[in-house]
């Protein structure tokens, strides 16, 4: 901030008259910006060239091999939002740069070509190219800050980043062989625990009780069941036309799913408790406690402010940072409390100036800890439920905490400016992104009279 100051004192002295007659320039001093100092977060001179979100959607999540999608094709999954992207906001698909779509189970070249096909069936041209992305569970977000980081670079002013995920279609397991060599190296081995592994090292290492965990799947259900109820969802959802094949009579059924299949209500502490654990005989991480394993789709359109506000799009968002950082693999989910920070420190924020997270509650052994680790305050985190409650399509759960945070941070106005979506990744990971809310304007007053 001293430097600022410094600077704006060298531009008054340039300014100031050499007569004494000046009544109101030789009156200015330089003076802190009106915007405050947010641990040193400041409007630059590029304003038009932030990268915003203009339309962040998502599909209902649903329930793997036995909720509303487990007859749907996962690129019907895609295009249903690819699609809504364009007719929402009436943007000319011509103009789309590029598309990203985070994925992580199925075979990548199999699952690059469904993409294609996807964004074919959403009406995009064959101009429109089309990639994926794997990060794990941050695959989503990662699209989302591909498209931001070229956007930002000038490779184009339009781009898409979108998730994906049918894990009905596409199961968790290895495929392959291990190379033997990772007998040698145990942090290389403890990329192949199963991740509930990882859960209970967490707890035990950081002491999260069965009775925390079970506790915070219980508020997850509470929170999602009570933002379907009040419709809150209803901003981010777009409804699948699709079909239900009964497995015993083979009879197909349209139907169109437009909520979340996952919620539980009526969840109490006292059902949780009767679960067995589901990784270690004397563990504590349960079915009840943990992600549900869904399918669904999500996606985020972002382009230069400048052009957005050309097109009289309302900007939803802010993109302000991004960062993936390596932790223990063993522990793996504990990213967040270290990505959180870091993506903080890069849009020149404290972890104290984020009004609103959506943190992925993979497992609620990881939620609990990062939350107490960072010192959050409940009331700002996973405000609508989280993966517990609403599922963890692995690919798509990033860019669906893209529309969720946003559309949360809208409703809430001035007293939400900067919002936090951060998620751990297997293999010992962690992700964070900061977003500002998009109706957020600094006044550019940084001369005050004396």
């Amino acid at each position: 901030m001293e430097k600022v100051i410094e600077r704006q004192r060298i531009l008054l002295q340039h300014l100031h008259p050499s007569s004494s007659s000046s009544n109101s320039i030789s009156d200015l001093s330089a003076s802190v910006c009106s915007a405050g100092d947010s641990a040193a977060y400041h409007r630059t001179a590029s304003f038009g060239d932030d990268v915003v979100i203009v339309a962040a959607y998502r599909t209902p999540i649903c329930k793997s091999k036995r909720g509303g999608f487990k007859d749907t094709h996962p690129d019907d999954l895609l295009a249903a939002v690819l699609k809504a992207l364009l007719e929402k906001t009436n943007v000319n698909a011509n103009e789309v740069g590029d598309i990203v779509v985070g994925t992580v189970l199925a075979p990548g070249s199999q699952r690059a070509m469904e993409c294609r096909m996807a964004a074919f069936y959403a009406g995009f041209p064959e101009t429109v190219s089309i990639r994926t992305v794997n990060r794990q569970c941050s695959s989503g977000l990662q699209a989302v800050a591909d498209v931001a980081a070229c956007i930002k670079a000038g490779f184009y002013d339009i781009g898409i980043g979108a998730g994906l995920e049918s894990m009905t279609t596409d199961s968790v397991g290895r495929k392959g062989p291990v190379n033997p060599r990772v007998k040698n190296y145990p942090q290389a081995e403890d990329c192949l625990l199963p991740m509930g592994i990882t859960s209970e090292n967490v707890a035990h290492r950081f002491g999260v009780t069965r009775q925390e965990q079970d506790q915070a799947a219980i508020e997850s259900h509470r929170k999602a069941a009570a933002a379907t109820a009040s419709g809150k969802f209803k901003d981010e959802i777009i409804p699948v036309a699709t079909k239900i094949v009964n497995p015993k009579s083979g009879e197909e059924k349209s139907v169109i799913i437009s909520v979340d299949d996952g919620i539980r209500p009526d969840t109490t502490l006292s059902a949780l408790a009767k679960l067995k654990p589901a990784f270690k005989k004397d563990g504590t991480t349960t079915a009840g406690n943990a992600s549900q394993v869904s399918d669904g789709a999500g996606a985020v359109l972002l382009m230069r402010r400048s052009l957005a506000l050309q097109k009289g799009l309302p900007i939803l968002g802010v993109f302000r940072s991004f960062t993936a950082v390596g932790v223990d693999p063993a522990v793996m989910g504990v990213g967040p409390a270290v990505a959180i920070p870091a993506a903080a420190k890069l849009a020149g924020l404290e972890v104290s100036d984020i009004d609103l997270f959506e943190i992925n509650e993979a497992f609620a052994s990881q939620y609990v800890f990062c939350c107490k680790k960072l010192d959050l305050d409940h009331e700002k985190v996973n405000v609508n439920g989280g993966a517990i409650a609403l599922g963890h399509p692995l690919g798509a759960t990033g860019a669906r905490c893209v529309g969720t945070l946003l559309h949360e941070m809208k409703r809430r106005g001035r007293d939400c400016r900067f919002g936090v979506i951060s998620m751990c990744i297997g293999s010992g990971m962690g992700a964070a992104a900061v977003f500002e809310r998009g109706d957020c304007g600094d006044e550019l007053s940084n001369a005050r009279k004396m």
